[in-house]
């Protein structure tokens, strides 16, 4: 499901820690009655208990790719309540997400552990989808594009220039996160993913990540606003997706930002990091 150019817009949803198997399917079966736009890569995280289950349910040609909410960086042995990154990949993850704002909160994940989870997934030929973001106390003292740009280094540390075209890299402010997060303003994004591209180009000889989105607090309301920024190449939905209805909603809002002109040789699940560098989208 790429666009003409090759360069996709990249709208997902994870499902946190929602929905039986029976709901999953649900979710599924009324997302196939959909026909997505072109251009325009769909990806949905189920939890780890669903994922092998949503990966049956899929036809083989639906262009819908899983991911994991989480995979261990080592190995298959010690690591009780865990799942390796080949056990993922077995179950039907392409991508895994790694450092959500909740994972770093409520289980102690680090700058280190993202760096070697990202690390072991593109050992495995998995997509790295690396969040960051800052907590309100960062944003209001005006030091956020330093403390991401931190995270940003310190989650990559670990990768080849030429590994960096295979990591979608996902900011989400903590502040803009959840029930009670405030929506961001496209005013407050758009420095933060203009720097996002300049360090991975930094740090890639002049290339760029396979894709750069925007998560928190998404709706259909800010949508639009937010896929107007000339940086950002899809958007990473929480709550507003969890149900079928929602992310559908969501798809053919971004239609139109999908058919504007996308420069790049990258597809989804093609190219090479040598050939991933290009000119920012026009937003015209």
């Amino acid at each position: 499901m790429t666009s003409t150019d090759g360069r996709p817009l990249w709208v997902g949803t994870s499902w946190k820690m929602n929905k039986t198997l029976a709901e999953a399917a649900a979710f599924i079966d009324e997302l196939l009655e959909f026909s997505v736009p072109p251009g325009i890569q769909p990806f949905v995280l189920p939890a780890h208990t669903a994922l092998a289950s949503v990966r049956d349910r899929l036809p083989l040609d639906s262009g819908i790719l899983l991911g994991a909410q989480n995979a261990h960086w080592g190995p298959e042995g010690a690591g009780t309540g865990e799942i390796s990154m080949r056990m993922a990949q077995d179950a039907g993850a392409t991508l895994i997400e790694m450092g959500h704002s909740e994972r770093r909160e409520q289980f102690a994940e680090t700058d280190l552990t993202v760096a070697a989870k990202a690390a072991a997934a593109v050992a495995h030929g998995l997509i790295p989808l690396i969040c960051i973001g800052e907590p309100l106390e960062v944003r209001e003292t005006g030091t956020e594009e330093q403390f991401l740009q931190a995270q940003l280094r310190a989650a990559l540390s670990r990768l080849s220039p030429a590994d960096l075209g295979q990591v979608i890299i996902a900011y989400e402010p903590i502040w803009a996160i959840g029930e009670h997060g405030r929506p961001a303003t496209s005013e407050e994004v758009a420095p933060v993913m203009a720097m996002i591209n300049d360090v991975v180009a930094e740090l890639s000889a002049g290339g760029s990540a396979r894709a750069v989105l925007y998560g928190g607090g998404v709706s259909p309301d800010n949508a639009a606003d937010l896929l107007s920024d000339p940086y950002t190449d899809g958007l990473f939905v929480g709550r507003a997706g969890w149900a079928a209805s929602g992310f559908v909603d969501l798809l053919r809002l971004c239609a139109p930002f999908a058919a504007a002109p996308r420069s790049g040789t990258m597809g989804p699940l093609s190219g090479s990091p040598e050939t991933a560098g290009r000119t920012r989208r026009s937003t015209s």
